[in-house]
């Protein structure tokens, strides 16, 4: 891959954006690249989780100006086959079976937003600035806008979708953006905890409860949901680590899943 840099290490995976001289921006190529990505470490048992990370001083800057330019003479369907493509990223982000966790160590703006959105987990570093910029542009944040409503609430959306305003690590984590920001010098040692965490635990048990989150959050509380609630803990129950986690709790001893070799 041109634009990325893929590294695995004791069940996690590391998604590196490496186009530090554009801050991270992304075009065509990179989308496409992003979506084989997660695609296929979503597919592979012996990643446990995935970490989405940046290389330069900038998280990712949104859309590359030379792919800008190019689109800047679309037509509208050529226009809604490129959205279409970096909504296919956002999706196979999201909807990846494997846990994500977004390493911001720098400024994240417009499309950038989208990604980090898309991911389970943030941490930032205090220093990062975020900002919906697209308004500013004559534009909107249609195609990550499912992604970042979901992630910050629509109240806050309100507000820094409509004013393009920066807004700060910290009002990031005041607003439920991101869950963890630290110092420059504390990053990699946050994400090794959350990434240890999630190796630890049941990676079936880690995939169906992602499913549960995105089935659940959101959505009236009515027979459907809760019939689909029953059947998830009935399933989980009767699965092999489902027995195999209470058994050995009972037993006080370690899982499987953790004396297998990863």
């Amino acid at each position: 891959m041109k634009s990325l840099v893929l590294t695995q290490h004791a069940g996690v995976a590391t998604v590196l954006l490496n186009r530090p001289e554009v801050r991270n921006a992304f075009n065509d190529e990179v989308i496409n690249e992003l979506t084989q990505a997660f695609t296929e470490l979503g597919a592979r048992d012996e990643v446990r989780a995935i970490v989405l990370a940046a290389s330069g001083t900038a998280f990712c800057a949104g859309a590359d100006l030379n792919w800008m330019r190019r689109m800047a003479d679309y037509t509208r369907e050529q226009n809604v086959a490129d959205a279409g493509q970096l909504a296919a990223m956002l999706r196979a982000i999201y909807e990846c079976p494997k846990p994500t966790v977004a390493r911001v160590q720098g400024d994240v703006f417009a499309g950038g937003v989208g990604l980090v959105a898309a991911c389970d987990m943030v941490v930032s570093v205090e220093t990062a600035n975020y900002c919906l910029s697209e308004v500013k542009l004559g534009l909107i944040p249609a195609t990550i806008s499912p992604y970042v409503i979901r992630a910050m609430g629509a109240r806050a959306a309100h507000r820094y979708f409509l004013t393009a305003e920066r807004f700060s690590a910290a009002e990031a984590l005041r607003i439920g953006f991101v869950h963890e920001v630290v110092t420059a010098d504390a990053l990699n040692a946050k994400v090794d905890e959350i990434t240890k965490a999630l190796c630890s635990a049941s990676p079936h048990a880690v995939k169906a409860c992602k499913a549960l989150l995105q089935g659940v959050a959101g959505r009236d509380i009515d027979a459907t949901l809760i019939a689909r609630t029953v059947q998830g803990i009935a399933d989980i129950r009767a699965s092999a680590q489902g027995k195999e986690g209470v058994q050995s709790f009972l037993e006080k001893r370690k899982p499987d899943w953790l004396v297998a070799p990863n």
